[in-house]
């Protein structure tokens, strides 16, 4: 493996959107008791339906460490190929390497990663795992690597349409605990020249409590070229219509690289708001330095965390009061899907971890020499 420290774009290599074909996607064992429990295995349910159906058309590489490696291999049989990578946590999008491709193969990026804001807010006391999971799956499969150190970022704050615009958030990509002391043109042009794209769209905000300071990946993604979907509520009483609608205003003004305006397509939030209840915050232990959980405490429960795998359109779904809300999600994406199946998940038990399908899931772009069955 060769580890760079020039920029993908001087290589000709870009950031495919997610709907573009794959050779596979990464996922993560999870075992941590601060996000999953002190018995995890009812979030490990939820990962492998989510691996069950990616693995449907793609192959899928699970990451466990030492401890943990028997007992992924053992419960996910044929469904996915396990590698012996330790971290600290199962948040895949935003520790596994992004990938880039100049269509004939693909290389990683390794950015920095500080639990979403270090010593700031960032989320954990440690993160050194995570830190080392990039580098450490491009070398396991013999990949290049482009060494983007010491710039800090997310996999989940991050979008492409693969033509050249890529959509963040300012209250995430501007918060003080990523890269404080760079301006917004300076981070832009970073973007620029890691991604290969040409012009960045900056959401104003993101899913309101989203303890990532509000990952674009809960709140907007592409869907098609110049097409997006947006988490919207109706009710101007939830605080997250002010949310919503900043963004709508800011995308309705806007075009994409190519000058083409961008169709909006609102996807509801759940009706009902998911807070922590009290069973909730006594199946956690937390680490010393590690954020907490309170009861009451509303979850950032969005449609749009969903991931596109090369058969499927995969979204969380909450269940209980919350069914409607599944079932109007599931049709408003099946009219964007294209002739990809949407296929719903039982997603309560990785939404309690902080984040949803897309946070778990890192798609390798599909290349001539590609990596898939």
């Amino acid at each position: 493996m060769k580890y760079t420290d020039t920029y993908p774009a001087y290589d000709g290599f870009y950031m495919p959107a997610e709907y573009a074909r794959h050779a596979g996607t990464v996922m993560i064992w999870p075992v941590r008791a601060g996000s999953w429990g002190n018995d995890p295995t009812e979030s490990q349910n939820a990962f492998k339906a989510v691996i069950n159906a990616v693995s449907k058309s793609e192959k899928v590489y699970v990451l466990a460490g030492r401890k943990h490696f028997d007992e992924a291999e053992r419960a996910l049989k044929n469904m996915a190929k396990v590698l012996m990578i330790d971290s600290d946590d199962a948040w895949a999008r935003d520790v596994a390497p992004t990938f880039v491709t100049n269509g004939r193969t693909i290389r990683g990026i390794d950015w920095s990663f500080n639990a979403w804001g270090g010593e700031y807010d960032g989320l954990y006391a440690h993160w050194d795992k995570d830190d080392a999971v990039a580098k450490t799956f491009c070398e396991s499969i013999g990949v290049d690597c482009y060494n983007a150190k010491p710039f800090v970022l997310e996999g989940g704050s991050i979008h492409s349409d693969g033509e050249g615009t890529l959509m963040v958030t300012e209250s995430c990509l501007l918060s003080k605990g990523r890269n404080p002391y760079m301006t917004k043109e300076q981070i832009e042009e970073t973007l620029k020249k890691y991604l290969g794209a040409k012009k960045v769209l900056w959401l104003p905000r993101g899913i309101y409590n989203d303890e990532t300071n509000e990952h674009v990946d809960n709140v907007c993604a592409f869907v098609a070229p110049a097409k997006v979907v947006l988490a919207w509520t109706d009710n101007k009483f939830d605080p997250q219509y002010e949310l919503s609608a900043s963004c709508l205003e800011y995308l309705e003004n806007e075009t994409d690289a190519r000058g083409r305006k961008i169709e909006t397509v609102k996807l509801p939030i759940p009706e009902h708001p998911i807070c922590v209840d009290e069973k909730m915050c006594a199946s956690y232990t937390f680490e010393e330095g590690e954020d907490t959980r309170e009861t009451g405490e509303r979850l950032a429960a969005s449609y749009v965390n969903f991931y596109f795998s090369n058969g499927a359109l995969i979204v969380p779904q909450f269940g209980g009061e919350n069914a409607e809300s599944d079932k109007k999600a599931v049709e408003v994406l099946e009219s964007v899907a294209g002739d990809r199946e949407v296929i719903g998940i039982p997603a309560m038990a990785i939404l309690q971890g902080g984040g949803n399908i897309h946070c778990i899931t890192q798609q390798i772009p599909y290349y001539e020499a590609n990596l898939s069955r």
